[in-house]
């Protein structure tokens, strides 16, 4: 009896031991995803090119990033197709992209980020300039990114593509807008799957808020959240996993300002 007894002991104090690890977990703004995103099996696709060397024309864009070497983006970039890009869910991807069954290839592999959209062009042919009609896969590149995989003279090439994991340094960033009534947040630095399904935030005065999403990788809250610090709540486009970033920005935060937390996708 006395042996039931001391293993009930042990039994018991591990699991108070491990309820208390996580709470402490979760108090410090931690989750540990249970869902790792994994590369996908390669596909084929065609790409182009947008701008110049210095990348100048692939600031900003429909995904709402601005510019690209503050967000940590850099020039590897490109804009989706309308059948790729999800209407906006599809920002922060990343994808490997490899040119193949060309003269002008190059035997070399380049890492991508989603950061625009290309658009449909319905004056011309989905076979001569429109590219990015529907229901093509395309990726129209920058071009320092286009000039890896190809001569940049070929101006289209055929691709071989798959989406992998970002590969991200540090917390996700929240970049703030709107005013003490309407918040505007812009997500980046997103590893994992690299993209956002929803998002919730919560106020020290307030229970979690739904966010709708806006536009590209923009979510956004009606509500007064001005004097409080605030905490982010979201959910993977992709794998659907959920993670909660604690006491991301503190009770003074501005519009303009971009918060970083201690949590991010894998």
């Amino acid at each position: 009896m006395a042996s039931f007894h001391h293993r009930w002991s042990l039994t018991f104090f591990f699991i108070v031991a491990t309820l208390a690890l996580i709470a402490q977990a979760h108090a410090a703004g931690y989750s540990t995803p249970s869902v790792t995103f994994k590369a996908t099996p390669w596909q084929l696709a065609h790409a182009t090119f947008y701008g110049d060397e210095t990348a100048s024309e692939t600031m900003g864009g429909a995904c709402g990033y601005g510019n690209l070497f503050n967000s940590g983006y850099g020039t590897d970039t490109a804009a989706l197709s309308s059948v790729l890009y999800s209407n906006g869910y599809s920002c922060g991807q990343c994808y490997q992209i490899k040119c193949t069954q060309s003269k002008d290839c190059y035997p070399t592999i380049v890492t991508v980020t989603a950061t625009n959209l290309c658009p449909p062009n319905w004056s011309q042919d989905s076979d001569h300039g429109g590219w990015c009609n529907p229901p093509r896969t395309h990726f129209d590149m920058a071009k320092p990114a286009f000039m890896k995989i190809a001569q940049w003279k070929a101006g289209i090439v055929p691709v071989s593509y798959r989406r992998v994991p970002c590969i991200r340094k540090g917390g996700i960033k929240f970049s703030f807008q709107g005013n003490g009534y309407w918040l505007l947040v812009y997500v980046m630095n997103v590893g994992g799957g690299g993209d956002v399904a929803s998002m919730w935030v919560k106020g020290t005065k307030t229970n979690w808020l739904s966010m709708s999403h806006n536009w590209g990788a923009s979510y956004q809250a009606f509500a007064t959240l001005s004097g409080q610090a605030l905490s982010f709540k979201l959910t993977s486009y992709t794998s659907h996993e959920t993670i909660i970033a604690i006491n991301v920005a503190p009770s003074n935060w501005q519009v303009g300002m971009t918060y970083q937390a201690n949590v991010n996708f894998h």
